[in-house]
């Protein structure tokens, strides 16, 4: 087996975001093409090695500092350098500038993919500062890969790096997900209710879930918020000044919970303002599962998920009232929202397959590694 060293500043089970479930379907994925994944990422818990997930090993190295959504760490240069010896090819995960440092100090000599999951938006000052080793980064690697051709396409920096960028969507293994009985949907139609909009994902500033709460306000349909993170307190507060019982607030949900709110849900709506937004794995998730899907058009990968009139609504971030008239057309169209959430349950099929994606990884990883 040819050996691949993955590198991010977290990884589960400390973290499990968008980024964290991309890492693991592309180690299981490409597994089954002759590559043997390990991922080193940075932890509160200290360091350890080796541990298993599913088929691939995971390594920590002791988190010292975080700073700017940066973690540092003094271990991780020595645990990095030793383990990049023993890989046959580097795969980083951007962005993370301390990521940066460790690859020029330990003087990589391997072919190295970076995919790149997001421009770097809200450190706008710091950005300025780390500019110059960002480029000096990327131009150091072999290839660039984008997660759609949108986000490749209005990415200024992406837009500087040419031939070296190339685009391999994200991709789902419907397999992984818990298959859910019939008690737990019954216990979730009881809590929630038949008809419902659902949003899943961690509640940060570019999410929009601010202006969500608004056109939740203004259209008075109900709407499940599955998802905890630094502004929960602050979205709820804002919800009861809202005076609004036709929002639920679960918080962090086992996956099989999850999966049952996704096969129930009337539509599932993503409002998402900023570029920080770089793809959805969460809109990913709802096009799955056959739902449809209302996002905002930021120029990234949700708009390469949802297809506008297709699979469901773009409408312009941050206006809660476009959010809450798109939700109103959902609700009140079932045979659409029906024949958009088949669109989006076909599309997934055809794009978003966890099986092209790592072939086109392996593919990627062959061709760097002379094996074409």
């Amino acid at each position: 087996m040819t050996r691949v060293l993955h590198f991010f500043k977290t990884y589960y089970p400390d973290s499990m975001g968008g980024i964290e479930q991309v890492i693991f379907q592309i180690a299981e994925g490409c597994r089954l093409r002759g590559y043997d994944a390990e991922v080193l990422s940075l932890s509160e818990r200290g360091a350890a090695r080796n541990e298993k997930l599913a088929n691939h090993h995971t390594h920590r190295s002791k988190l010292d500092l975080h700073l700017a959504s940066t973690g540092f760490s003094l271990s991780a240069f020595r645990d990095f350098a030793e383990l990049a010896a023993q890989a046959d090819l580097i795969h980083y995960h951007f962005p993370w500038p301390f990521m940066d440092v460790v690859h020029f100090v330990s003087r990589v000599h391997k072919p190295t993919v970076v995919s790149y999951h997001s421009d770097i938006v809200k450190q706008r000052y710091l950005l300025k500062l780390y500019d110059p080793l960002m480029k000096r980064f990327l131009r150091s690697v072999d290839a660039v890969v984008a997660s759609s051709p949108n986000y490749a396409e209005s990415s200024p920096v992406l837009q500087h790096l040419g031939d070296k960028v190339r685009v391999i969507p994200y991709g789902l293994d419907e397999a992984t997900y818990p298959i859910v009985d019939a008690h737990r949907l019954a216990y979730w139609r009881r809590r929630v209710g038949e008809r419902f909009f659902l949003f899943v994902g961690a509640l940060r500033y570019y999410k929009g879930i601010n202006f969500l709460l608004k056109a939740a306000k203004l259209c008075g349909l109900p709407l499940v918020i599955v998802g905890g993170g630094h502004l929960e307190q602050e979205l709820k507060a804002q919800s009861a000044e809202l005076g609004m019982a036709n929002v639920h607030f679960l918080g962090g949900l086992p996956d099989a919970d999850k999966v049952a709110l996704l096969r129930l849900c009337t539509g599932f709506v993503f409002p998402s303002h900023l570029r920080s937004e770089s793809f959805g794995i969460s809109l990913l998730e709802a096009a799955m599962y056959g739902k449809p899907m209302i996002s905002c058009e930021i120029a990234t990968g949700t708009s390469f998920i949802n297809l506008e009139g297709i699979t469901g609504r773009v409408v312009a971030p941050g206006d809660a009232q476009a959010l809450g008239q798109a939700m109103t057309q959902l609700w009140n169209s079932p045979e659409l929202a029906e024949l958009w959430g088949c669109n989006a349950r076909a599309r997934y099929l055809q794009v978003f397959s966890v099986n092209d994606m790592a072939g086109a990884y392996s593919d990627l990883y062959d061709e760097l590694l002379g094996k074409a």
